[in-house]
C-alpha cells in the first residue's frame, strides 16, 4: 500500500480530550476519528488490526466447532418482553420505533434472537449440541462514553452461544469456549487473567471475564499471591476468619455526637478503632428496606446483597427513603431499635464486634458499647462485604492482592434462563420435549485493540505484536527526490509485498517526519532506504527493540524472516 494516497492522518499533539494513552495513540496514529460522543470512524489502519483481530477469533472459534452466523442488529421488543429483559437492562438499551410505531431495540445483546433462530429450526436431540457465533455492532446508550473505543457507544463484538441437552454438555461447551480464550489473548501477546465474575443483566451462573492489566481498568481484580485464584472484586469470596475478644461487655451508652457522620470523624471523635464500629445502610430492595451491617473498616458489596436476594433491584436508600422508614438522618443509622418489618442481615465480622458503636438512629447520636443480641439481633450472617489486600485467599493459598482489568471477554453459564422463556425446546430420544440449556461467550473485538495498544506502546508510539499489526513491513524511501533512493524503494516494493503486507513511504516529506510516523504507527519492521542506495544497502529497524541492522538487499528476505521468527 502506498502511502503517498493512504488515508492514515497522523497528528503531533495530544489531542484535550484523550485521556488515556490508548485512546491518544488511536487517534495520533490516524486509527479511528470520533463522530459523535463514544462512535467512532475507524480509518484504514484501525480498520486492518480490527480485522487481524477478527481473523484470530474466527480461527479459534471454527477449531473449536462454532458456527458462524449474522444477526440482524435491530431486534423486535417483543422478544425482549417475553425474555423478561425489556424493562430490566435500563436505560443503555437504545430503542426506536418503526413508520407503523412498532418498537424495536438496537442489539446490544443477541440472546433473545439466538434462542428463537434456534427454537424455530432445531427440535431434535441429533442436531445438539451446536455452537453459533457472530461478529457484529452493538449499541449501548453509555451515560459517560469515555476512554474512545473502551467504553463507547457503538463497538464490535464476537458472541458466541452454546446449546447443550445435558449439564455435562455445557460444562464441556464451556470448557471449550474457556480454553479457546485462553488461545486467543495468548496470540494477540496480552497480559491477562481469567477472573470469576458477576453474570449481571446477562444472567447465568458459573461465569469468568477476561481481564487484561491495566492501571487504566475500570475494574479491580483480587488475586493471590500464591496461587491461580483470580476474581472480580465485585463478587470475590471473602474467608470468615475473625476472632471475638473475651473483654468484659459494658453498658451500653448513648453520647452526643453533633455533625459526626463519617466513619472517621467517629473514630476521632469517639476515640475507637474502625474495627470497633458497625457501619449500617439502609438498601431498597425490591421496594423493600433491608439495613445492612458491615464493620467499620469495610464496605459492603451491592453486588453480593443483590445475590443474596436471588439478584434483586437494590438500591441504596435515599435521605427521604431513609426518614420515611427509620425517622433519621444517614450518618447515624444503627441496628437499636429498627421498627418491625426491616430486615436487618450483617456480614460475618459484625458477630465478632465486642462493645461496639453505632448509629442512635436519631440525629447527631450514637451508641456505645453496643454488644449483639444484647442489644440487637440479626436475621442472618452471610458474606456481604468487599474483599481487601492482605485478605486470606479463599482457596487457602496465599493472601490477595488488587490489580486494575480492562474486561475484553466474559463467558456465561446461562442454563435455561432464556430457553424456557422462549420455549427453545427438543425432543430427546424417547420423544419427551426437554429444555436446551445454553452458554454465552463475548469478546469485545474493538475494546481488545485497545487494551492491545495500552500495552503495547512506547514513548514514540504505538509497538504492534506481529500477529495484529496492520502491516508487516514500513518500507520507507528517504528522499523520493533521489533517483538511487526512489528507484531501489520502488523494486524492494514490488519483490517484498509478494511475501509480506508492506506499507510504502514513498511521500514527499522530510526523513524526520516519515521516521516519527513509522515510530508512531508501530509497524514491527522498518526498511529504509536511503544514502547507501546506490551499494544497495538498507538499514532494517526492530520497532519493538529499536535494533538497527545494515543490509544488503541480496539478504534483505532473508534476514526479514529470522528477525520474524524472533518476534512471533
Amino acid at each position: 500500500m502506498r502511502q503517498r494516497t493512504y488515508l492514515s492522518p497522523t497528528l503531533r499533539d495530544v489531542p484535550a480530550d484523550a485521556e488515556i494513552k490508548s485512546h491518544q495513540l488511536m487517534l495520533r496514529a490516524g486509527l479511528i476519528r470520533q463522530t459523535a460522543s463514544g462512535i467512532y470512524s475507524y480509518l484504514p489502519l484501525g480498520k486492518r488490526v480490527l480485522r487481524k483481530v477478527e481473523e484470530i477469533v474466527r480461527e479459534e472459534m471454527d477449531d473449536a466447532g462454532a458456527q458462524e452466523v449474522l444477526m440482524p442488529a435491530i431486534q423486535p421488543a417483543e422478544l425482549w418482553e417475553e425474555s423478561g429483559r425489556l424493562g430490566d437492562y435500563g436505560p443503555e438499551l437504545m430503542r426506536l420505533k418503526d413508520r407503523h410505531q412498532r418498537d424495536f431495540v438496537l442489539g446490544a445483546t443477541h440472546e433473545e434472537v439466538i434462542t428463537t433462530l434456534v427454537r424455530d429450526d432445531v427440535q431434535s436431540y441429533k442436531k445438539l449440541p451446536m455452537n453459533l457465533y457472530q461478529i457484529q455492532t452493538k449499541y449501548r446508550d453509555e451515560r459517560r462514553p469515555r476512554f474512545g473505543v473502551l467504553r463507547s457507544r457503538e463497538f464490535i463484538m464476537k458472541d458466541a452461544y452454546s446449546f447443550d441437552i445435558s449439564q455435562e454438555g455445557l460444562d464441556a461447551s464451556y470448557d471449550s469456549m474457556y480454553d479457546a480464550y485462553q488461545r486467543i489473548f495468548s496470540r494477540f501477546k496480552l497480559d491477562f487473567r481469567a477472573v470469576e465474575a458477576d453474570s449481571g443483566a446477562i444472567g447465568g451462573t458459573d461465569t469468568h471475564e477476561f481481564m487484561v492489566l491495566s492501571e487504566i481498568g475500570e475494574d479491580t481484580i483480587a488475586y493471590s499471591d500464591r496461587s491461580t485464584f483470580a476474581a472480580n472484586v465485585e463478587i470475590a469470596p471473602v474467608v470468615a476468619s475473625y476472632e471475638k475478644s473475651d473483654e468484659s461487655v459494658e453498658s451500653l451508652e448513648k453520647v452526643e455526637t453533633p455533625n459526626v457522620k463519617a466513619i472517621d470523624d467517629i473514630v476521632s471523635f469517639l476515640n475507637v478503632s474502625k474495627e470497633r464500629i458497625i457501619k449500617s445502610l439502609l438498601f431498597i430492595v425490591n421496594e423493600e428496606p433491608v439495613l445492612v451491617l458491615v464493620r467499620g473498616d469495610h464496605e459492603v458489596n451491592e453486588i453480593k446483597v443483590k445475590n443474596l436476594f436471588n439478584k434483586a433491584i437494590v438500591e441504596l436508600a435515599t435521605p427521604e427513603q431513609t426518614k420515611e422508614h427509620l425517622n433519621c438522618e444517614i450518618g447515624f443509622i444503627g441496628p437499636i431499635g429498627v421498627p418491625n418489618g426491616i430486615k436487618v442481615v450483617a456480614d460475618h465480622a459484625v458477630a465478632a464486634i465486642v462493645n461496639g458503636v453505632c448509629g442512635a438512629n436519631e440525629k447527631d447520636a450514637h451508641y456505645k458499647n453496643v454488644n449483639l443480641e444484647r442489644d440487637f439481633s440479626i436475621s442472618d450472617f452471610n458474606d456481604l462485604r468487599i474483599i481487601q489486600e492482605g485478605d486470606p485467599s479463599p482457596d487457602g493459598q496465599g493472601v490477595i492482592k488488587f490489580a486494575k482489568g480492562i474486561e475484553v471477554g466474559h463467558v456465561f453459564k446461562l442454563g435455561t434462563k432464556y430457553s424456557e422463556a422462549l420455549g427453545a425446546n427438543y425432543l430427546d430420544e424417547n420423544g419427551k420435549s426437554q429444555t436446551m440449556i445454553m452458554g454465552c461467550y463475548g469478546i469485545g473485538i474493538s475494546r481488545t485493540v485497545a487494551a492491545i495498544v495500552e500495552q503495547h506502546h512506547d514513548e514514540n508510539g504505538l509497538v504492534w505484536p506481529v500477529s495484529v499489526a496492520p502491516f508487516d513491513l514500513h518500507l520507507v524511501t528517504i528522499n523520493v527526490k533521489d533517483d538511487d533512493q526512489r528507484n531501489l524503494g520502488e523494486s524492494l516494493y514490488t519483490s517484498l509485498k509478494q511475501n509480506f503486507d508492506v506499507l510504502f513511504d514513498d511521500r514527499p516529506e522530510r526523513a524526520g517526519v516519515k521516521f516519527k510516523d513509522s515510530d508512531l504507527i508501530g509497524v514491527p519492521i522498518r526498511v529504509a532506504v536511503g544514502k547507501r542506495a546506490a551499494e544497495k544497502i538498507v538499514e532494517v529497524k526492530i520497532r519493538q527493540t529499536g535494533e538497527m541492522l545494515e543490509v544488503h538487499v541480496d539478504d534483505l528476505e532473508k534476514t526479514l524472516q529470522e528477525q520474524f521468527k524472533k518476534l512471533v
